[in-house]
C-alpha cells in the first residue's frame, strides 16, 4: 500500500459526474499500486471534455496488469503510471516494455510518484521516453487536468502523423498498381478499391468520366460502381444513374474541385488531355481532415493514371497501323537513296570540275608569280651593276603591275568564297550550350598548350537554347581560336556561358593586344586587317568574325566585342535567345 503521501490532493468538486454517452471517448490507462488513487482519479476527471470527447478509464493495479492491459489496447491514448509498484521501478521497466517490445510510440505516459528520491525527475526524463513526472503531491485536480490536456493533444498530433503516413504508403502503393493497369474499367475500379483501403472503412463509390471538357455536363459515362452504388453495373449511361446522384455529379463537373460534406465525397480530376473524372463516396463515418489530405492527394495522381491508360490505347492503335507505316517509309526511303545516288554522280562532275578550275587557277597565279621573281632577280642585279634610276623604276613598275594582278585575282577567289562561305541556313532544335561550348574549347586546347597558354571554361551543365548546333559550333570555334592566336606566349584564356533573363550569353576572355576604337568600329567587317597581330605568326584572313557575325545575326542574336584599350586583352560576347522567338 503507498504511503500517506501517496494519496492524490483534490480540489472540491460537488458537480455529479455527466451520463454515459455514445460519443467518441479518449482512453487513458491509470496503473498504480493504490486503489485510492485510481478513485481519484476517476472522481477528478470525471466531468472531462476535449473536443467533445469524454473519457473512458481502464484500471492495472499492478505492473504485471499493465503489461496485459496496454498489450489489449493498442488505442490507449495516454497513462497515468505509478513508479514505485512490486518493486522499486517496475514502472520504469513497464515504459521499457511499452516502447520497445509492444513498440508502441504514440501513447502518452505520464509519470506519478509518491517518492520522488527513489526515481530523480532528471536522470529518468533522460533515460526513459515518457511525457511528463509528477509527484503525487503536486498533482492537484487542474495540474492533472492540465498534464492530461497537453498529453492527449500530443496523442491526436502523433495519430494524424500515424495516420498520414500510412496514407501516403498506401498511396505510393496505388500509384504503382493503378499505373499496371491497360483498360479504363479496370483502372476505375482500381481507384474505387484503393480509396476504400486509403480511408479505411468501407464505402461505396461511383466514378464517372467525360471525354470532352466542352462537352455537356450530363454528357458522361459511368465506368464503376461498388457498394449501395453497384446496382449501376453494367450500365454506362448518365440517364441511369438516380436524378440526386446525377445532380450532384453534374454539379462537380460545373464546380471543378473536391468537395466533402458529412459521409458523402465528391472528388475532381481533370487528365492531360482534357478528360474529366468525378468520384462519389458514401462512407461509414465522417472523413477526417487527415483523411481529406490524403483524399486531395491521391485524387491529384488519378489524372496520370488515366492518361496512361488513354496513351496505351493509343499506342495499340498505332501498333496495329505499324506495319503499313513500315512499308511506306522503306519505299520513301528507297526513292530517297535514288536521289542521293544521282546526287553523288552530280558532285563527283562537279568535283572533277573543280580540279579542272584549281588547275586553271594554280596556272594563272604562276603567271603573274614568275613576272614577279623575274624582274625581281633583274632589279637586284641593275641596283648592284649601278644602273640608272629610270631602269631601276622600270623594273618596280612591271613588279607593281604583276602584284596587282595577282591581287585582283585572289580577291575574286575570296569573293568566290565568301559568297559560298555566306549562304547559311540554320536548323533550329534544343542544344546544350555549355557541352557544346566545352567541347569546342577541348578541340582548341592543343594550339593553346603549344603557346603555353591556359584556358578556362564556366559553363554549368543544362543550358538549352534553341539554334543551329553546327553553326554557333562554328562561330565559338572562330571565336576561342582567335582568342588563341592574339594571346601572348603563356597568356590566360576564360570562356563562360550563362543566362541573363531570356538570353543565353557567351564570353571569351583574352589576355593579347587589345583592339583600339578604330579596331572595335570596323571589327565585324569583311576582309578587315586589325592593328593587332598574331602573337607566333599566324596566318589571318580577315574572314572569320565576319561570318560569326552572319551565324549569329541569323539566331536573332547579337556578338559585340569589348577592350579596355591597345595591351588589355578584349572580351568578345555572344547573346542568344535560349528559346525559338
Amino acid at each position: 500500500m503507498a504511503e500517506q503521501d501517496d494519496v492524490l490532493h483534490l480540489i472540491d468538486d460537488t458537480e455529479s459526474a455527466p451520463e454515459d454517452s455514445s460519443a467518441r471517448k479518449w482512453k487513458i490507462a491509470v496503473i498504480d499500486d493504490d486503489h485510492a488513487v485510481h478513485e481519484g482519479t476517476r472522481f477528478a476527471l470525471s466531468d472531462y471534455n476535449l473536443h467533445g470527447a469524454t473519457l473512458e478509464i481502464l484500471s492495472a493495479y499492478s505492473a504485471a496488469e499493465g503489461r496485459t492491459l496496454m498489450r489489449d489496447n493498442p488505442d490507449i491514448a495516454a497513462v497515468l503510471l505509478d513508479v514505485i509498484m512490486e518493486t522499486d521501478v517496475a514502472g520504469l521497466e513497464l515504459v521499457e516494455y511499452i516502447r520497445n517490445e509492444i513498440k508502441n510510440e504514440t501513447v502518452r505516459i505520464i509519470l506519478r510518484t509518491g517518492q520522488p528520491g527513489q526515481a530523480p525527475e532528471r536522470r529518468v526524463i533522460v533515460q526513459y521516453d515518457i511525457n511528463d513526472y509528477k509527484a503525487k503531491t503536486e498533482l492537484t485536480a487542474d495540474k492533472l487536468f492540465t498534464s492530461l490536456t497537453a498529453a492527449l493533444r500530443s496523442y491526436q498530433q502523433l495519430e494524424r502523423m500515424v495516420q498520414t503516413r500510412r496514407g501516403l504508403e498506401i498511396i505510393i502503393d496505388a500509384a504503382s498498381t493503378l499505373y499496371d493497369f491497360k483498360s479504363m474499367q479496370r483502372l476505375a475500379e482500381g481507384v474505387l478499391t484503393q480509396l476504400a483501403s486509403l480511408l479505411n472503412v468501407d464505402c461505396a463509390g461511383i466514378l464517372v468520366l467525360r471525354d470532352d471538357g466542352n462537352a455537356a455536363a450530363a454528357d458522361f459515362s459511368v465506368l464503376a460502381c461498388s457498394g449501395c452504388y453497384s446496382r449501376f453495373i453494367g450500365t454506362t449511361s448518365s440517364k441511369a444513374l438516380d436524378p440526386d446522384l446525377r445532380s450532384m455529379v453534374e454539379a462537380a463537373f460545373t464546380r471543378r474541385k473536391n468537395e466533402f460534406a458529412d459521409h458523402r465525397s465528391v472528388l475532381y480530376s481533370r487528365t492531360g488531355s482534357g478528360r474529366e473524372v468525378v468520384v462519389l463516396l458514401q462512407s461509414e463515418r465522417e472523413i477526417s481532415e487527415t483523411d481529406r489530405a490524403l483524399v486531395e492527394i491521391f485524387s491529384s495522381r488519378l489524372s496520370i493514371a488515366f492518361d496512361n491508360v488513354i496513351l496505351y490505347q493509343q499506342l495499340q492503335d498505332a501498333n496495329t497501323q505499324l506495319e503499313d507505316r513500315v512499308a511506306q517509309r522503306t519505299r520513301a526511303l528507297m526513292q530517297a537513296n535514288r536521289r542521293l545516288s544521282a546526287q553523288w554522280l552530280r558532285l563527283q562532275r562537279a568535283n572533277g570540275f573543280k580540279n579542272e578550275i584549281l588547275g586553271t587557277v594554280a596556272h594563272d597565279l604562276k603567271n603573274p608569280l614568275g613576272v614577279i621573281l623575274g624582274r625581281t632577280e633583274m632589279l637586284t642585279e641593275l641596283i648592284s651593276a649601278g644602273m640608272p634610276k629610270e631602269n631601276v623604276t622600270a623594273q618596280v613598275e612591271h613588279i607593281r603591275d604583276a602584284t596587282k594582278r595577282l591581287t585582283s585575282m585572289v580577291d575574286h577567289l575570296i569573293s568566290d568564297a565568301m559568297a559560298d562561305a555566306f549562304d547559311i541556313t540554320i536548323r533550329r532544335e534544343p542544344v546544350d550550350v555549355a557541352a557544346l561550348v566545352n567541347e569546342v574549347t577541348e578541340a582548341n586546347l592543343p594550339l593553346a598548350v603549344n603557346k603555353q597558354q591556359s584556358i578556362s571554361v564556366s559553363a554549368p551543365p543544362h543550358f538549352v537554347t534553341m539554334c543551329d548546333s553546327d553553326r554557333i559550333r562554328e562561330a565559338i570555334d572562330n571565336l576561342v581560336s582567335n582568342a588563341i592566336k592574339y594571346s601572348p606566349i603563356g597568356g590566360k584564356i576564360t570562356v563562360s556561358v550563362s543566362h541573363e533573363g531570356d538570353d543565353t550569353v557567351i564570353r571569351i576572355s583574352d589576355q593579347g593586344a587589345g583592339l583600339s576604337p578604330e579596331d572595335l568600329g570596323r571589327l565585324f567587317g569583311r576582309f578587315q586587317r586589325l592593328s593587332a597581330k598574331p602573337t607566333a605568326g599566324e596566318s589571318s584572313t580577315g574572314l572569320g568574325l565576319s561570318i560569326v557575325k552572319r551565324i549569329i545575326d541569323m539566331h536573332g542574336g547579337h556578338v559585340a566585342a569589348d577592350s579596355p584599350g591597345p595591351g588589355q586583352g578584349s572580351t568578345f560576347t555572344v547573346t542568344l535567345p535560349a528559346t525559338d522567338t
